[in-house]
């Protein structure tokens, strides 16, 4: 996406936060996932919740815990421990 000629930084910045949220509303009524072979990353990070159940991301922070326990591979990529 590339930002319109006249559109300030910030409210370009502020648009594509109101879009995305529109986008990954859509994907949830669609069951749709936000990630596939390359993974959740910082930027869809914030909606990881629109297309997993808090007990699905309970269930990947205990996986994490259990192959990572000290929290040094990645650590705040996908969620916050």
């Amino acid at each position: 996406i590339l930002r319109p000629e006249g559109m300030t930084k910030e409210a370009f910045v502020q648009e594509c936060k109101r879009v995305d949220v529109l986008i990954f509303e859509a994907i949830m009524k669609q069951k749709g996932s936000i990630s596939a072979e390359h993974g959740v990353g910082l930027t869809k990070k914030p909606f990881l919740k629109f297309t997993r159940s808090q007990s699905e991301i309970d269930m990947m922070k205990g996986i994490k815990r259990v192959f990572d326990p000290d929290n040094i591979m990645n650590p705040g990529k996908v969620f916050d421990l």
